[in-house]
């Protein structure tokens, strides 16, 4: 009990010990408190607007240089050409040699970048991949690609040119 008294009597010999901060200092740390908020709001906010500007400009680079690989493996293609035209005499079977090796470049390098030939020759007519220029008689059933008048072309799983087609009425139709 006299344990009690005697811290009692030591709170009431030093006030200033138990007694709240002056509104002063408590105004001093709250704005110290907000500044330093406010200087973390301003940083975050400049590496956002650094985000997206890097994020822009690699979306630019991106859509600027997309070609780039498949324009080099045209490249190739277009040498092959430019030789053949330079030949001083070639003849009909080296000229078509050539093209036969240059078809071949061109095929590899569409290959290589997945894109892909659309021939439906004595395929289900598919709107997706197809046009229809016209329909003709056939003994083929109805609605099959009986001639294909120009091959279409898929990139991925895009078509990028339907094939133009003739599709057969069906017997009797």
């Amino acid at each position: 009990m006299q344990d009690e008294l005697k811290t009692d009597a030591d709170a009431s010999e030093h006030p200033e010990k138990d007694t709240m901060p002056s509104l002063e200092a408590l105004l001093k740390a709250a704005e110290l408190q907000a500044a330093e908020h406010h200087d973390a709001w301003l940083r975050a906010k400049a590496e956002t607007e650094n985000m997206r500007r890097r994020a822009a400009e690699d979306v630019d680079k991106a859509r600027k240089f997309a070609v780039e690989n498949f324009a080099s493996e045209l490249m190739a293609v277009k040498d092959s050409l430019e030789a053949a035209l330079a030949a001083e005499s070639p003849s009909v079977e080296n000229l078509r040699d050539g093209v036969e090796l240059t078809l071949k470049q061109l095929t590899a390098a569409f290959g290589k970048f997945n894109l892909n030939d659309i021939d439906p020759l004595g395929e289900k007519f598919d709107p997706h991949l197809h046009q229809a220029i016209q329909v003709v008689e056939s003994d083929q059933p109805a609605n099959t690609v009986v001639t294909v008048l120009q091959k279409g072309y898929r990139l991925n799983e895009r078509t990028l040119r339907p094939a133009l087609v003739m599709v057969a009425k069906g017997p009797g139709g």
